[in-house]
């Protein structure tokens, strides 16, 4: 029986590349948006579900980072890297020259934003919920609109492709994470996410817990925050190190931080991506 595979759609998105490249054996299915993504793995309406995390570029992507934090308890399986490509499309009607308009996914935007203000400059940029629903609301309006989105987006909306690869930097990475209601087993080549936050900011408190890790030789592959919601100042650590939490080491660091942390919470362990 083939794996059921969520993912932001409709069919052309760079997560649907991600997800071909992840498992291109699985049945994919389409959902608008993050959080439907995940609740459709809660709801074992689908096995997994696979979504943009970090982007080389614009950093991390804050609404998968808020749902794993505060919206859900699913873990994270595995992760994979994508280089991604932008295309500038347009309704075979419109001219260059004529567009007012511009859709694509907010993050999409970011990346092409010095080839927008050179060339778009008086555009209107407008935010979708993913690349390829750019591409339809785009057509909605096809005199003097245009999308930025991708190649295969292209090519199933039956555009015309302005201008290729417009990335303003051609190493434009994004990492995605697979969710599912349980991490990966043991490898011997694997990452753990977690977060933890502190009820009281006291001086040094930070130092001395990532210093467990640094204590036992774990290496800290990344560590970023985000506001706890819970008042302005007061933020959830989020920290990549290397090991599964199941390694002797890894559990056992993860077990004093856990004490001191009134907020703790195991994202998952996973296989290294090897690029």
């Amino acid at each position: 029986m083939k794996k059921r595979l969520a993912f932001l759609g409709p069919a052309g998105t760079h997560t649907e590349q991600a997800s071909l490249k992840y498992d291109p054996g699985a049945l994919l299915i389409p959902f608008s948006s993050n959080s439907t993504v995940a609740e459709s793995v809660t709801s074992r309406i689908t096995d997994e579900g696979i979504l943009p995390i970090e982007n080389s570029q614009e950093g991390p992507v804050n609404e998968t980072l808020d749902l794993l934090i505060h919206d859900s308890l699913l873990r994270i399986r595995h992760e994979l890297v994508l280089q991604i490509k932008n295309y500038l499309v347009s309704s075979k009607k419109t001219h260059e020259k004529d567009i007012e308009i511009v859709y694509s996914h907010p993050q999409a935007l970011a990346q092409c934003r010095k080839f927008l203000a050179k060339h778009f400059p008086k555009a209107n940029l407008v935010a979708s919920m993913s690349t390829a629903a750019a591409v339809e609301e785009m057509l909605q309006n096809p005199t003097k609109s245009a999308a930025i989105s991708t190649k295969r987006a292209s090519e199933i909306y039956d555009t015309k492709i302005l201008s290729n690869e417009i990335n303003d930097n051609p190493n434009n990475l994004t990492r995605f994470v697979v969710l599912s209601p349980e991490d990966h087993p043991l490898t011997g080549s694997d990452k753990t996410s977690v977060g933890f936050s502190f009820n009281q900011d006291t001086p040094g408190i930070l130092h001395s817990t990532l210093g467990e890790f640094a204590k036992r030789g774990i290496n800290l592959a990344k560590i970023e925050s985000r506001p706890t919601r819970e008042s302005l100042g007061k933020y959830i650590f989020l920290v990549d190190l290397e090991g599964h939490r199941k390694d002797s080491q890894v559990s056992e660091a993860l077990k004093i931080i856990r004490d001191k942390a009134s907020v703790f919470k195991i994202f998952g362990s996973y296989p290294k991506y090897q690029m």
